[in-house]
């Protein structure tokens, strides 16, 4: 049975991160960029397979490449690559070094608050205790390369149990609130391939030529009119060349 107040939350509706450590140390990290966002979808990911399984156990992400493309390709805005050969590679080194690392939080924003200066790579860091950033970074076990990537939230390293994990969206939790993000995303991209398809085409027409348009000539009629006044013609000019024969 889940506690009424999880430690950790995963919101997938506003894309936020929200901890509350056995230290009373609570924290909501904002991922709020489409490359972020795409990294908390698979801090996502993890957690609802590790809660599939009922263990805490290193989730490989091989076998959920398709899906990490959808996520890639929407959430992501492809940020980054938009190709699965590159995608393995690059959540493990995310996940190895960038997720971790809550003083210069390159990929989210600590809500509530402000950067100081610091001697971090941005020249700007969070202030926090070594235990903020411990329990923080302890959360991001990895094995195995950058080819063969497998992942764990390891919230166990914090004193959490898989039922103090919940997942969200609209008004589904965990599993189900999973299944229909994902159906929400592919119901997207559906949408948008409909759109291509149903665009119209432009149709192209050859360039007119110097002094307008080509026009075919008008078909040139002989009216009756015209054709009575050639047989009267004719027959006057054989009256006239009878008559004339009789004289010579």
């Amino acid at each position: 049975m889940e506690s009424s107040r999880p430690a950790i939350r995963i919101d997938l509706n506003d894309f936020k991160l929200h901890l509350h450590f056995k230290s009373k140390t609570q924290l909501t990290l904002h991922f709020n960029s489409p490359s972020r966002r795409f990294y908390l979808s698979v801090i996502a990911l993890v957690v609802n397979e590790m809660k599939r399984l009922g263990k805490i156990k290193s989730i490989s992400l091989q076998d959920h490449l398709d899906l990490l493309a959808l996520l890639n390709e929407s959430v992501g805005g492809a940020a980054g690559s938009s190709d699965k050969e590159n995608l393995l590679p690059r959540v493990y080194i995310k996940w190895r070094n960038a997720l971790p690392d809550l003083e210069e939080a390159p990929l989210f924003k600590v809500l509530g608050r402000k950067k100081e200066e610091g001697e971090g790579a941005t020249g700007k860091i969070y202030s926090f205790t070594d235990a903020e950033k411990d329990g923080w970074a302890n959360l991001f076990d990895y094995m195995g390369s950058d080819e063969n990537v497998r992942l764990r939230f390891a919230i166990d390293k914090i004193g959490v149990g898989l039922d103090e994990a919940s997942i969200i969206y609209g008004d589904y939790r965990n599993g189900e609130a999973w299944d229909q993000f994902i159906a929400s995303l592919k119901e997207e991209g559906g949408k948008e391939d409909e759109k291509e398809e149903s665009a119209p085409v432009e149709e192209t027409t050859a360039p007119e030529p110097p002094g307008g348009p080509f026009t075919e000539p008008p078909e040139r009629k002989i009216s009756w009119l015209s054709l009575y006044r050639w047989v009267m013609l004719v027959v006057v000019i054989g009256v006239v060349g009878g008559g004339f024969g009789k004289y010579f």
